[in-house]
């Protein structure tokens, strides 16, 4: 490992990395819910995020006949990816997943705007929920306003430092 992993890497503070991906994942609605199916192959779906302060896991509904659910099952080790080029925003969360056929966590988790892909509503058979809790997670955070990218862009040409401006850190949440 080099000096400059070692410097990315946080200290073991869970509940401050929590905060600190909270307020990164501010407005970010979609993430890629990455998967390994049977063959090895890894799959990445865009998914609305359930909307509930991030406090280590990550929420997903999504059919349980779908084939996301089987392979998680098989393969419950996933990767949830964010991405907001409006602000610079780039977030990486690894984790293990798991279905949650629980009623009670479904109400919990319900909008109304789920019904469009569910006929029953919250009552709907094949309803289910994917919960990722986060192990580990790295992110980029960039200069996210015009001026900012070009600030950003000509220093790194002068300096040749991509980094001098933006944030990158793995920090671990177990």
């Amino acid at each position: 490992m080099d000096m400059r992993d070692d410097m990315r890497t946080a200290a073991p503070d869970r509940e401050d990395n929590i905060r600190k991906l909270r307020e990164l994942a501010k407005g970010l609605h979609v993430a890629m819910l990455t998967t390994q199916g049977e063959d090895g192959r890894l799959f990445s779906r865009p998914l609305g995020v359930q909307e509930l302060e991030f406090d280590g896991d990550v929420w997903f509904a999504t059919g349980l006949d779908s084939e996301k659910v089987r392979e998680v099952e098989a393969h419950p080790q996933v990767n949830v990816a964010f991405a907001s080029k409006d602000n610079g925003t780039y977030i990486s969360i690894s984790g293990a997943a798991s279905v949650v056929r629980d009623r009670a966590e479904i109400e919990r988790h319900w909008t109304p705007g789920m019904g469009v892909y569910f006929k029953d509503g919250k009552d709907d058979p094949n309803l289910c929920l994917i919960r990722v809790e986060a192990q580990s997670a790295e992110y980029w955070d960039g200069p996210g306003t015009m001026a900012g990218r070009a600030l950003h862009f000509l220093l790194t040409a002068v300096t040749k430092d991509p980094g001098k401006l933006s944030d990158n850190q793995r920090i671990n949440l177990q």
